[in-house]
């Protein structure tokens, strides 16, 4: 690969690096794209265990850049609905695409196949692709960066972006720190066929295990994620198949009729991870490698999706009106903004999940009351979901 050097390198081509390449390519920049294996090809036969509830302006960014057609195309599942309550009691928090006037309140989309058709966009958007590539080394100054791979090739840019996930190696070249917790807990993935419709509405439920979350893929198929402690996450995947749906149906209190495994099982660690900073010097980190979430609300992806909106938007600013976009005072007003809204997002589902996932008493009898009287205030529950939806 030629040394001459590229406006951007992006490290890191899951689903936030894949579209921050395109994003920064169809903003007229330069790109080359760095990841150390091929991703693996979307097969429908295989739907993918790890899923998203893609939000509408996610899927926005995803139309500007000429994907998301091919998404829907192949396999993403409208929700119409959205339902929480309280295991404990009280009543729920609805959201309703009609009472919100929208078609849809998102889609929940595989990863692989998100993963599939933007990679798929690269060459047309003259993305150079470098795989597979580890980065080994970091050098920067004032005027860009110089990263070694680790069979030796070179690579140079005006700027790096650390979308190498929540291990990241780019970022700890950098020297961005993170600070995090171990939630002592796991999140249980798999698919699961329902006797009743799932009427288009995702689900959850909090127990005092944590939440359990059901999001529709077909009219009787859904995705589940079961977050659970981890004593009790390794004890219902050690469950034969019959055992474990009669546990998740009773987890679920029956709503959707009784759940049959329809998949494998798998189940991830949850943690919370957010970086100190989110630039040094001519290299920013977003996406897992800025922060990871706690799943129960799903905005993880989106939350990295959004990090790249914004990027795109204060690269597309600053060249019209005829500026400099890499200029310091740029990159730390994006990173200040980022970091802001994506640590409070942190905190605040972290405060959630200590709320609902406990059964201390004053809590338990609260907290039912709480969603109950939110879904009694249609403002409020506009203003919930324009929050989550990004809209």
């Amino acid at each position: 690969m030629s040394r001459r050097a590229r406006d951007v390198i992006v490290v890191g081509g899951g689903v936030v690096g894949a579209a921050c390449a395109l994003a920064l390519a169809d903003a007229g920049l330069e790109v080359t794209l760095v990841e150390s294996r091929e991703p693996t090809p979307w097969q429908p036969s295989q739907a993918d265990l790890r899923v998203y509830a893609f939000a509408p302006d996610n899927a926005a960014l995803l139309a500007a850049l000429g994907v998301w057609p091919a998404v829907t195309a192949a396999r993403a599942c409208a929700y119409r609905r959205m339902r929480v309550w309280d295991a404990a009691g009280g009543d729920e928090l609805c959201f309703d695409a009609d009472r919100l006037g929208r078609e849809q309140l998102g889609w929940i989309v595989e990863n692989d196949l998100l993963v599939d058709r933007l990679w798929a966009a690269l060459p047309t958007a003259g993305v150079q692709v470098c795989c597979p590539a580890r980065v080994d080394a970091l050098e920067q100054d004032a005027e860009g960066v110089r990263l070694r791979l680790e069979d030796g090739r070179r690579l140079e840019a005006s700027l790096a972006i650390a979308a190498d996930g929540a291990q990241s190696t780019l970022r700890r070249l950098a020297g961005l720190e993170v600070t995090g917790q171990d939630y002592a807990q796991r999140g249980v993935v798999a698919y699961v066929d329902t006797d009743k419709d799932n009427q288009a509405t995702a689900w959850q439920r909090f127990l005092v295990t944590g939440p359990l979350a059901v999001l529709p893929v077909g009219a009787h198929r859904s995705s589940i994620v079961w977050t659970l402690p981890d004593a009790e996450a390794a004890r219902v995947l050690a469950l034969d198949d019959a055992a474990f749906g009669r546990e998740l149906t009773n987890a679920f209190a029956g709503r959707l009729g009784a759940m049959t495994l329809a998949s494998a099982r798998a189940a991830f660690p949850l943690r919370r991870q957010l970086a100190t900073g989110y630039v040094a010097g001519r290299v920013l980190a977003l996406g897992d490698a800025a922060h990871v979430v706690h799943p129960l609300a799903g905005q993880g992806v989106n939350l990295g999706l959004r990090d790249v909106a914004a990027l795109r938007t204060m690269v597309l600013a600053a060249q019209q009106r005829r500026q400099n976009w890499l200029s310091p005072h740029r990159l730390q007003r994006w990173a200040r903004e980022r970091r802001s809204e994506n640590t409070v997002a942190a905190y605040s589902f972290d405060a959630i999940n200590k709320v609902f996932s406990n059964d201390e008493l004053h809590l338990t009898l609260a907290r039912g009351r709480v969603l109950g009287c939110a879904g009694k205030l249609p403002p409020l529950v506009s203003m919930l979901w324009k929050r989550a939806a990004g809209v």
